[in-house]
This record gives structure tokens, C-alpha cells and sequence, in this order.
């Protein structure tokens, strides 16, 4: 491979912000829960820091962590893109699994966003990120996850079929960018398989070039979250359907709980 050729899982990292480009409606209420802290915060699962690099911009000491590096990798190259921009924030990557980290350090806010936790293999990996989200916050601290709830109608499509999500422009590479996807659903064990195919090609025509990666989601009811969360050492303050904290109904499809120290 040619040195300056990206690596596939570089490749998938810049296009999972591709997927997310057109949809940040949950970072407005971090910036907000994270305004005027005075002590640091943690994001778990973060990806390539599409909170923790803002949330460190506006002045928050931020560490970041995750289990892929290249998604830690484009995150750092986020953060140092705004070395330009007067910055009183910090902002640290650490790669760990999130079941297992233990930092030496207690956090005002922890973060645990857009449905990461559904990607943990089962209950036991969940309760595990839950206590790891207990054990790294602050006495007077909040930790703040959010989860999807899928309907029925949302999961009748999990049949294996195939579906284009979207087709768009990569502004990094120039190329159009296709994404594809097809998911089974297990409904004894609540659990998706979920197949996605990112298609590049250049914008004037020529060869396509293909990525594909496969996750398992893990769903979970809200009385089964919230069970979790208390067993975790953690007590609901609030319980949100939405990321304007509306209160939490029996329709809802997302519960966004905000959560202090039992």
C-alpha cells in the first residue's frame, strides 16, 4: 500500500461524518449541559469527536475516549485544525474499551451519545459502560446518555432488503457518495444486524470504489435502561424523548436520561 494511501478504517471514519454531516440535532444539548463547568468532561464511545471537539473549543477540559483508533485519529486531526482559533479549552484521546476504563480522574459531565450503547454485545456489556460512566463522575456531576427505541414500523423494514439512505458530495475527496444499507432483525433476542455500504465514485464519472462495514445493535426497552442505569449506582433526574428535554412518553422512539451519583 502506498504510504499516503488512506486505510480502510481511516476511509470509514471520514465517511461516517459524512453520514452524520446533515444531523447534529443532539449538540446543541451537550454545548448546553457542558456551559459554565468548571470541571472536565468525558465522552465515551467519541468517535471522531464530533462533541468532544466542540465541547472542547468553548473552553471545557474534554477527554475523549474510544476503541478505534482511527476514529481517535481523525478526531485529533479536528482538534489540531482549530490550533488557528483561540482555543481555552483541552482536549485529550485516549483509546480504551469503554466497559473496562478506569481513569484516575471524576468528570462534572460524562457522555455517552446517539446510541452507542446499542452497540455493546448484550447486558452485561451495557451494565459494565453504565458503572464505568458511575465510577468517572463527580459527586455533584450529571451523566447524560441516549438511546433509540424502535417502533414496530421502524423495524418491519429490518427484513434484509435493500435501501440507498442518501447519495452526497465528500467534500474532503470531490467524490459522490452513495450509502446503502440492509438489516435482519432477531426478535426472541432484540438484536440487528446491520450491513453498510458507502459507494465513491468520482463526480465527472469513473470507477466506483466500495467500503462496507457490519454492526450488531442491541436494543433495549426503556424500563430495561432504566433498571440498568440504577443498578449502575445512578438515579434518573431526568427522563427526555427528545434532545429539548421534553418529558419522556409511553410513543416516544429516543430516551435521552440525564442522571446523578445514587
Amino acid at each position: 500500500m502506498p504510504p499516503d494511501e488512506p486505510t480502510a478504517g481511516a476511509e470509514l471514519a471520514r465517511l461516517y461524518d459524512l453520514d452524520l454531516s446533515e444531523e447534529q440535532p443532539d449538540l446543541d444539548l451537550y454545548r448546553a449541559l457542558a456551559a459554565g463547568l468548571t470541571g472536565p468532561v468525558l465522552e465515551l464511545a467519541a468517535g471522531t469527536g464530533r462533541i468532544s471537539v466542540p465541547l472542547a473549543g468553548a473552553g471545557n477540559r474534554v477527554t475523549a475516549v474510544d476503541n478505534d483508533p482511527d476514529a481517535l485519529a481523525r478526531a485529533a486531526a479536528r482538534w489540531a485544525a482549530e490550533e488557528s482559533q483561540p482555543r481555552a479549552g483541552e482536549l485529550r484521546l485516549v483509546e480504551a474499551d469503554i466497559t473496562e476504563l478506569a481513569l484516575d480522574e471524576r468528570f462534572a459531565l460524562v457522555v455517552l451519545a446517539l446510541n452507542s450503547l446499542l452497540l455493546l454485545p448484550g447486558r452485561n456489556a451495557q451494565l459494565a459502560a453504565l458503572r464505568v460512566m458511575a465510577e468517572h463522575l463527580a459527586p455533584d456531576g450529571r451523566a447524560v446518555l441516549d438511546v433509540w427505541l424502535p417502533t414496530p414500523d421502524d423495524l418491519a423494514i429490518y427484513d434484509g432488503r435493500l435501501q440507498v439512505e442518501w447519495v452526497r458530495r465528500d467534500p474532503e475527496s470531490g467524490d459522490s457518495v452513495a450509502k446503502t444499507s440492509c438489516a435482519t432483525y432477531e426478535p426472541a433476542i432484540g438484536r440487528a444486524t446491520v450491513r453498510t455500504f458507502f459507494d465513491s465514485w468520482p463526480a465527472a464519472g469513473g470507477p466506483l470504489r466500495r467500503l462496507g462495514r457490519e454492526d450488531e445493535l442491541h436494543f433495549i426497552t426503556s424500563t430495561e435502561l432504566l433498571s440498568l442505569v440504577e443498578a449502575a449506582g445512578l438515579v434518573v433526574e431526568t427522563a427526555a424523548s427528545d434532545y429539548g428535554l421534553s418529558p419522556f412518553g409511553g410513543d416516544a422512539d429516543r430516551i435521552v436520561l440525564v442522571c446523578a451519583l445514587l
